[in-house]
């Protein structure tokens, strides 16, 4: 199994939104991307409640048959169209992969 796991800072304003809609914007969509992945086995989106000042705003845990699902997820044009929305609304990125 291939775990990849993501958290994001959001900019206040970005897109013209506010930094609670694009993080609402950026949950939809990826749970959107869950359909359309093979070898996705699990996909969850969490948007902060606390706020605290070294919180990240969206995170993102996903579980992938293999590396290989994996890679084709990165590949994937709806993936690709997501990931060029995000670095748009995007303070920072922190990201770490696993195998399992």
């Amino acid at each position: 199994m291939f775990t990849h796991i993501v958290l994001w800072k959001l900019k206040e304003t970005a897109a013209g939104r506010s930094r609670a809609e694009n993080a609402r914007l950026m949950k939809a969509r990826l749970e959107e991307l869950a359909n359309m992945m093979d070898g996705l086995r699990r996909l969850e989106v969490g948007i902060d409640v606390i706020h605290e000042a070294d919180s990240a705003d969206v995170a993102l845990y996903s579980e992938f048959e293999s590396r290989a699902a994996y890679q084709a997820y990165q590949d994937h044009p709806a993936h690709k169209a997501l990931a060029s929305f995000v670095k748009d609304v995007r303070v920072e990125r922190r990201v770490i992969d696993y195998e399992t």
